[in-house]
């Protein structure tokens, strides 16, 4: 056993590398990149910019009229310049109507005053800048300071309905997780745990550098879409793959043990993660940690699970009654959280594009195969590593998006639940192709066997009546 274990290490810690290395070399390449820009961008007038008032936060679909002085203008600075412009650093978030800045070419050392009315389009967060147009056609911008502008997304009284749903769901759920905890089973794998230390390794050490690694392969500037595919990639297992692991003929008693194991040690590496790695993300987004807000959702996850367990040895019945609904429950879950998150948030669907889907349906492809690769080297049967597949690549993105709702201010709460929403989305896709497949392979196969029999004369004949 252990020369396989030593494979698996050698393989898990070169991947590791390798990811690091990737993502390094992308960072550096970024930063040069805008480095580059910067300096062939800014512009050394000396002109003084201004705006009333210094910053906005915004509804999507409104407008505001904003007021803009630049003073310190010299003639000198007026003779090459064909036109000044108010910009949007991101004109899909807001931007300006008529932010064209007549100023008289011939006059010297004037302030200009002028009202635009800004119009916010989408939730995010952008600058508005003034920009030089040089009668050769280059643009510049001016060093001084920008108008920072927040869009945010209006409260409805669905969200609120949504947010509460899904604490409701998701409490019940982990008081069935409790109620359903079988210490015993746990004892028996604890003994020969193999599969669940593959399950471990490869749900809380391989998924979190991945998505942290697809965030900024795919996303590179954009932190929201990092930070929301990195709370998916270090969440715990879903419980769907219980239900995915019957169906490909997987171990379903190492399945729910790995799900159970898992949700378990999420209280502990799901804050360990986002409080080491995930913290260079709030870093580069300009983004404080939240952490009072993620300690506040792992106790408060932690007291429906003891409920559960104190359900389970003074209830019995009650507690086999849990047991009974869990995975209906887990099902529920699921499909309440993708439907209704799509039907509340259909906005999102505005900010999906090749990079989303490719990143939803690359974190659970990549986390089937590395499950499989890796139960694959510790020569485990197959059905075992069906399990541990299955268990790797499918996320409880329900509890991505609590988390991000909850830890995360608007609208960057917004911004990044596009994530584990389009995972949830994407992860059942190679799961029902390899079904399928698997289902067309054994009428394929039963057939075959089936025309092989000889068909005699010598078969039985049921005499129909008269």
């Amino acid at each position: 056993m252990a020369c396989p274990l030593y494979k698996l290490l050698l393989f898990t810690a070169l991947l590791i590398l390798q990811l690091i290395a990737t993502c390094k070399a992308t960072l550096t390449a970024n930063h040069d990149e805008q480095q580059d820009i910067a300096v062939r961008q800014v512009s050394n007038v000396g002109w003084e910019v201004t705006y009333d008032p210094p910053k906005l936060n915004m509804d999507m679909s409104t407008t505001r009229n904003v007021t803009l002085r630049i003073e310190r203008i010299a003639k000198a600075d007026l003779e090459d310049i064909r036109s000044v412009q108010l910009r949007s650093e991101r004109e899909h978030v807001a931007w300006v109507e008529n932010g064209t800045i007549v100023i008289e070419p011939l006059v010297a050392a004037i302030a200009y005053n002028g009202s635009f009315t800004v119009v916010a389009n989408f939730l995010g967060q952008t600058s508005f800048f003034v920009e030089l147009v040089r009668m050769n056609g280059t643009t510049e911008s001016i060093k001084s300071s920008t108008l920072p502008i927040t869009v945010i997304r209006p409260e409805r009284v669905i969200d609120h309905v949504f947010t509460g749903s899904v604490i409701l769901l998701i409490s019940i759920l982990y008081i069935n997780f409790g109620a359903a905890l079988d210490v015993g089973a746990l004892k028996q794998i604890a003994r020969r745990p193999i599969g669940p230390m593959i399950g471990f390794v490869c749900q809380f050490v391989f998924m979190p550098l991945l998505s942290y690694g697809l965030g900024h392969l795919l996303f590179p500037d954009n932190y929201e879409l990092q930070l929301g595919l990195f709370f998916t990639g270090v969440s715990p297992a879903g419980g769907a793959s219980n239900i995915w692991t019957v169906a490909l003929g997987g171990n379903l008693t190492l399945s729910i043990a790995m799900t159970t194991i898992s949700t378990i040690a999420a209280f502990g590496m799901m804050p360990l993660w986002i409080f080491t790695l995930g913290r260079t993300i709030f870093q580069r987004a300009n983004l404080v940690v939240p952490y009072s807000r993620i300690a506040y959702t792992a106790v408060g996850l932690v007291v429906p699970i003891s409920a559960g367990l104190l359900i389970q040895r003074y209830c019995p019945r009650f507690s086999r009654l849990l047991v009974r609904i869990l995975k209906p429950m887990s099902v529920i879950l699921i499909l309440f959280i993708v439907i209704f998150a799509i039907v509340t948030n259909l906005y999102l669907f505005e900010l999906f594009s090749w990079q989303i889907i490719l990143a939803g349906l690359g974190l659970p492809l990549l986390g089937y195969c590395f499950g499989f690769l890796a139960s694959t080297l510790m020569r485990l049967p197959l059905a075992d590593s069906l399990a541990i597949s299955v268990e790797t690549g499918i996320q409880n993105t329900g509890i991505a998006i609590f988390l991000l709702r909850f830890a995360l201010e608007q609208p960057a709460a917004d911004l990044t639940t596009v994530m584990p929403v389009s995972n949830a989305i994407m992860t059942p896709l190679p799961l029902l192709l390899l079904l399928v497949g698997l289902r067309i392979h054994e009428r394929t196969k039963r057939r075959a066997e089936n025309s092989l029999i000889p068909k005699t004369e010598t078969d039985p004949v049921v005499a129909t009546p008269e």
